[in-house]
């Protein structure tokens, strides 16, 4: 492991660094639709994942981009950490990723370019991995270290899926646990122990691929992934998307419990509360423990799936398949009023 500790020459780390929604909206807002095209299936209009480009043959172009600075200190895991999380946009619509440009900020003063290279070397090596090509991209000088990708991916029209179309009726799934920010801001204050080392890192390195598979199941109605608005922020963009509410319970909810006791510690990221603030009256006063959890920033986590109940074998049997155990943890309801999260347990 290199002796270089990225995370000191950031002031944030990974999905954690994203500006809040609500503050995305205004920008947004003031920027405007954008131009109108044809052929433009999805563009910056409901936060859906990536931009999709209908292709004219049955096919769409999927296109994302996202970068972050070091959520870990190893600059090989970094750049394999954002590449698999800038990847996962593609996999979140059901697309296969085919091709990626690299996206590189780097503070030459203090780091040297050897370390950049270590970085783009672990974004090859998931491409690689992944089938998909590396090919170029650019490079700044910074004065904080900032990695990721620009990808494209193909997608059969009809698995398309987009965080909105979750119905009444509804399975919540979850295909990686929580508290990937708890862990890192453990780790960054010196908290957390010798035998819980890496348990983020290997949580954030599994790739989304299941998601290819899973879009092809007629009842995963709405699917996404879960980063840095955390799975509160990401639940309640499906359900406004979507015109209904979700309904939680807790206790079947996917957590790595280690990072608990670290939570009771303070470890609590600064994205959190920023990701309470946003929803506001989307998420209704709770327990502290129940909306850390729930705001709890992620960065390269799982996707989250709205599955009609009949097809709930299918999506157990995918998972199974791919090494992850999937259970439903609370399910799509009627929208009433402004909260669109409910929590039991």
């Amino acid at each position: 492991m290199s002796a270089i500790r990225l995370t000191q020459y950031s002031h944030g780390a990974g999905c954690g660094c994203k500006i809040a929604p609500d503050v995305l909206d205004g920008i947004l807002a003031k920027a405007g639709p954008g131009a109108s095209h044809a052929r433009l299936i999805v563009g910056n209009q409901g936060r859906e994942d990536a931009a999709v480009y209908d292709l004219g043959d049955g096919r769409g172009m999927i296109a994302t981009t996202d970068f972050f600075m070091p959520i870990v200190d190893d600059p090989f895991d970094f750049g394999r950490i954002a590449a698999i999380n800038a990847i996962s946009d593609v996999y979140a619509m059901g697309g296969q990723p085919v091709l990626a440009l690299g996206i590189l900020g780097w503070p030459l003063d203090k780091l040297g370019a050897d370390i950049a290279g270590d970085v783009v070397a672990g974004a090859q090596a998931v491409c690689r991995e992944l089938g998909l090509a590396l090919a170029g991209g650019h490079s700044i000088d910074a004065p904080e270290p900032i990695f990721g990708l620009a990808v494209n991916g193909l997608v059969d029209l009809e698995h398309l899926k987009l965080n909105k179309g979750a119905q009444v009726g509804d399975l919540l799934f979850l295909t990686k646990p929580l508290g990937v920010g708890l862990l890192t801001t453990a780790e960054k204050q010196g908290l957390l122990e010798a035998g819980h080392h890496g348990l983020a890192r290997e949580t954030m390195l599994k790739s989304n691929a299941i998601g290819v598979e899973l879009a092809k199941v007629a009842g995963v109605h709405a699917m996404t992934d879960v980063t840095g608005f955390g799975l509160a922020g990401h639940l309640a963009e499906m359900c406004e998307a979507s015109d209904v509410a979700a309904r939680i319970d807790f206790r079947r909810l996917p957590r790595l419990a280690e990072a608990e006791a670290y939570r009771r510690q303070g470890a609590v990221p600064g994205g959190t509360q920023r990701n309470r603030d946003a929803l506001g009256t989307a998420l209704p006063a709770m327990d502290e423990a129940h909306w850390q959890w729930l705001c709890d920033p992620q960065t390269s986590g799982g996707l989250l799936l709205s599955v009609h109940p009949s097809w709930e074998d299918d999506v157990e049997r995918i998972g199974r398949a791919q090494g992850v155990e999937l259970q439903p943890f609370g399910e799509v309801v009627r929208a009433r009023g402004e909260a669109r999260i409910e929590v039991r347990g």
